[in-house]
């Protein structure tokens, strides 16, 4: 992040989960892989979800304000992984996720200072894999970091 002053990061807290849900939204419609008639229902579906997660710390994230106002966050949730090749100990997973900047603030550094923040804060738990899915526009700043395109593939059921 710039080091204007200006710009303060902190903890998610529980009240914010509606805000981080409508983040979510906004970062799907801005993708343009979100249908305007599913953003109420997600939003709703996204803010019943992190609320039980942050109570339950399932989820943790980080929000940056300016003057007072979030313009940005972005969050991470844990998962335990078997040993693998090359990694004999089993350990967490970090799963990143909503990392999303108003446009208004986009392209000064809030993004990056938010990856830095969950990645300094895996590191400092021990955590030895950080997985993703990027956006066509947020790829270049995940690669800048080392993140990697893997094998992954995906299998969904529509829900009825």
């Amino acid at each position: 992040m710039t080091p204007d002053l200006s710009y303060r990061m902190r903890a998610a807290r529980l009240d914010d989960a509606p805000l981080i849900a409508h983040h979510r939204v906004a970062m799907f419609r801005d993708m343009r892989i979100l249908d305007a008639r599913e953003a109420g229902p997600l939003e709703s579906a996204s803010c019943e979800y992190l609320t039980a997660a942050l109570s339950r710390g399932d989820y943790f994230g980080w929000l940056v304000e300016r003057a007072g106002r979030v313009v940005g966050g972005a969050g991470l949730s844990l998962r335990p992984v078997l040993p693998r090749p090359g990694v004999l100990r089993s350990s967490d997973e970090a799963y990143l996720m909503n990392v999303y900047v108003d446009p208004a603030y986009r392209r000064r550094g809030v993004a990056r200072a938010l990856v830095v923040a969950m990645l300094d804060w895996c590191r400092d738990r021990g955590v030895t894999r950080v997985t993703l899915h990027a956006s066509d526009e947020g790829r270049p700043l995940y690669e800048a970091f080392g993140f990697a395109s893997t094998n992954e593939m995906r299998l969904e059921w529509v829900d009825p």
